[in-house]
């Protein structure tokens, strides 16, 4: 497989990371419950529930909203216990814009810095614990990638591969909740014969389960337009390159932990430093125009 043809994969691979949907599932009898908080949702009318999804995921307005996240790594090598690996710094940041139509589209790019488990310790290399071999770290970088969130949740188009679905949308106290459901697999574009360290199985795998968490009164407010929500995910995940597994079995398994930001003044000072040190292209995302794609730019730039 080359390169271009990986493009659509990649970029609907970050789609996902976003808690992209293509199903509607409303819990009725939940919100039933509560008639007041019901009605003030009013997750029945679909441009309020547009709205709604836009809100918690990103905003209903003209607007850069950022999200920060640590994503906790683990190594499952098909027995025993998860084996703690790497923390990944992660930022978000996706443009915002209301759409005629009354839905909303996004202009996302977003990067991931390595650090020694649970810290914010950089890391260059990575000792494999199968060979013993130290990696040299790949950092992240995906984007632009364009998203639409409308009454069905976030969508990609008509021609992505994956369409992922929205669980639930629940209300438990004075919290709204979003969850989603989703799977994704390809041919690996990475063969043995060319990359016998990189390569591992002729799939690549990739399984995530999305979760926001926002504010009733917050989403409400006429006068939000991005409601800071909580965001939690975990994913399985074939290994990546990078980690030269090649052909042992097992997969990455990520904790992923964060939250919308109200603006960059609320980025942890440590992240940020990394961010600046090694992705700063996130901060200056005028300039950042030509699409990055993860596994496009490993296969350019190492052999092994």
């Amino acid at each position: 497989m080359t390169p271009s043809a990986l493009d659509r994969r990649q970029l609907l691979t970050q789609a996902m990371a976003l808690g992209g949907s293509s199903l509607l599932l409303l819990d009725t009898p939940a919100l039933a419950a509560s008639p007041t908080v019901s009605e003030r949702l009013n997750l029945l009318d679909p441009a309020a529930r547009a709205r709604t999804f836009a809100k918690i995921k990103g905003s209903c307005a003209d607007e850069v909203v950022y999200t920060f996240c640590r994503l906790h790594l683990y190594l499952w090598l098909n027995d025993g216990n998860l084996q703690p690996m790497l923390t990944m710094q992660n930022l978000n940041v996706a443009q915002w814009q209301a759409l005629p139509d009354g839905n909303h589209r996004g202009i996302i790019r977003e990067v991931g810095v390595y650090t020694a488990f649970d810290t914010d310790e950089p890391v260059q290399q990575w000792v494999n614990p199968v060979t013993g071999e130290a990696r040299e770290v790949w950092q992240f970088f995906g984007g632009p990638l364009q998203v639409t969130i409308g009454p069905n949740g976030m969508e990609t188009g008509a021609g992505a591969t994956l369409k992922p679905r929205e669980m639930r949308t629940d209300v438990i106290g004075d919290r709204i909740l979003l969850a989603n459901q989703s799977a994704f697999s390809f041919p690996n574009p990475f063969k043995p014969e060319q990359w016998p360290k990189a390569a591992g199985g002729p799939e690549f795998f990739w399984d995530s389960h999305y979760f926001f968490s926002a504010d009733v009164a917050e989403v409400t407010n006429p006068a939000v337009t991005n409601a800071i929500s909580t965001v939690q995910f975990q994913n399985l995940v074939s290994f990546h390159p990078w980690l030269g597994m090649g052909k042992t079995p097992g997969r990455t398994y990520g904790k992923g932990l964060g939250a919308k930001l109200r603006s960059l003044a609320d980025l942890p000072t440590a992240p940020r430093r990394l961010f600046e040190k090694y992705t700063p292209e996130i901060f200056d995302i005028a300039k950042w125009v030509e699409p990055r794609i993860d596994f496009v730019e490993y296969m350019k730039a190492r052999k092994s």
